[in-house]
C-alpha cells in the first residue's frame, strides 16, 4: 500500500503514519504472543513457553527500535522499507539545517520540474526531468548523475539511507554532479506536450513510463537503482554504468572515476 501510494501521490502513508501502524502491530504481536491478547479460538495460555518468551522479546525489542524514527532517526536497518525520510513532517535532526536541506549548493536552489510531485532525499535538491537536468549541467559545465529510481524500489531507498547520507558521498554528488532522478513506476499523467509514441508504436502517457523507456532505449537497462554518470554535451556515460553499491567507499570512487573522466574531456 505505501508503495502505491508514493506512485500515486496519495499522501496517505507518509513516514511517521508507515511507522506507527507499524509500532502498533508489533506492541499488539508481543502481547498476544505472552498471552495478553487472545481470540475466540484461542485456548488460554496458562504458562507462556520458552519460545513465545524469545519470539516476544524479539518483538518487543524491535518496537522499541522503530520508536526514535517517530522523531526522524534514520532506522538504517529496515530503512529500504519505510517511505522515504522526505515524508517525514517531524525531524528533530533536521533543526538548525537551513532550509532543512544541508549541503546543497547554494546556486542550485530554484524549483524543478516535477518538484512538486517528488519527495526529494534528505539534503539534497535533485531534477526531476532529464532534459532540464542537462542543460542545467551545460550551463554550470557539470557532469550529470542519473539515479533511475522508482517508488517500490527497496535498494533504492536502502542506498539513499545508507550510502548517499556519508558526508563524502553527498559533498561529492552535490557539489560536483547535477543530480536528476527518474522515476520509473510514476503513475502521473504526462501533460498533453510532453507524450510521445515510440518508434514501435508505444504510446507514453505517464512520467514514469517516459523514463522507463529512456532507460531501456539509450542505456539498456531496466534495473533499479541505475547509475549514470553523463557527460551533457555528448549525452553519452563517462564509465559504465552501475547499481546498488552498500559500501559507501566503493560508491565514492565510482562517483570520483566518471569526474575524473569528465575533466580529462573538459580540459582545454
Amino acid at each position: 500500500m505505501s508503495n502505491v501510494d508514493l506512485a500515486y501521490h496519495w499522501h496517505w502513508f507518509d513516514r511517521e503514519v508507515f511507522l506507527v501502524l507499524w509500532i502498533a502491530i508489533f506492541t499488539l504481536m508481543g502481547l498476544y504472543l505472552l498471552g495478553k491478547i487472545t481470540f475466540s479460538h484461542d485456548s488460554p495460555v496458562v504458562h507462556v513457553s520458552v519460545t513465545r518468551l524469545f519470539l516476544s522479546i524479539v518483538v518487543f525489542a524491535f518496537t522499541m527500535y522503530l520508536v526514535p524514527g517517530l522523531w526522524g532517526a534514520p532506522l538504517k536497518a529496515v530503512s529500504a522499507f519505510l517511505p522515504p525520510m522526505s515524508t517525514q513532517d517531524f525531524d528533530l535532526s533536521a533543526i538548525g539545517e537551513v532550509g532543512g536541506t544541508p549541503n546543497v549548493a547554494a546556486s542550485d536552489v530554484t524549483p524543478h520540474k516535477y518538484a512538486d510531485l517528488f519527495d526529494k532525499p534528505k539534503g539534497f535538491h535533485p531534477f526531476f526531468d532529464y532534459d532540464e537536468a542537462v542543460a542545467a549541467a551545460r550551463q554550470s559545465r557539470k557532469p550529470v548523475m542519473i539515479d533511475f529510481t522508482g517508488h517500490a524500489c527497496v535498494n533504492c531507498r536502502k542506498m539513499e539511507a545508507n550510502v548517499w547520507t556519508d558526508p563524502r558521498v553527498r559533498q561529492r554528488i552535490n557539489e560536483d554532479y547535477v543530480l536528476v532522478q527518474l522515476y520509473v513506476d510514476d503513475k502521473t499523467d504526462l501533460a498533453a506536450a510532453d507524450r510521445a509514441i515510440t518508434a514501435g508504436g508505444r504510446q507514453l502517457t505517464t512520467i514514469g513510463a517516459k523514463w522507463s523507456y529512456l532507460q531501456t532505449s539509450k542505456f539498456g537497462a531496466n534495473s533499479q537503482p541505475y547509475y549514470v554518470l553523463l557527460d551533457p554535451m555528448s549525452g553519452r556515460p563517462l564509465v559504465s554504468p552501475q547499481g546498488a553499491d552498500y559500501d559507501p567507499d566503493e560508491y565514492l570512487k565510482y562517483l570520483d572515476s566518471g569526474l575524473f573522466r569528465y575533466k580529462e574531456r573538459v580540459r582545454p
